[in-house]
């Protein structure tokens, strides 16, 4: 599956939609769902009424789960969008991004 290939932590580009073009960092990987989510990317307002618990009310932002085929790594050199592939590199499966040809995770 493709979430394999993103990570908590990655950088990635939004390739479709409202925020296209915009660059993040993964907060959470839903792999069963097939979403991501990606701080400050696509940014859903939530209007509260004031409770005891929160009495001023207000506008909450947040972002919301997007599709993971919106989204692709960032290059490590250049901070464009890459596909992955995988090599084994003394005996660990490494992520490494295909247009640069740089390993991506340590």
């Amino acid at each position: 599956m493709a979430s394999a290939r993103i990570k908590k932590g990655d950088s990635v580009v939004v390739l479709s939609g409202k925020d296209k073009g915009r660059t993040g960092t993964v907060a959470k990987v839903m792999p069963k769902e097939g979403k991501i989510v990606v701080e400050g990317v696509n940014v859903a307002a939530r209007h509260r009424k004031p409770t005891q618990t929160n009495p001023q009310g207000g506008i909450d932002r947040n972002p919301a789960p997007m599709h993971i085929s919106k989204v692709a790594l960032a290059d490590p050199k250049s901070g464009k969008p890459t596909r992955v592939r995988f090599e084994e590199q003394d005996g660990k499966k490494v992520r490494i991004a295909v247009k640069s040809g740089e390993k991506i995770d340590g």
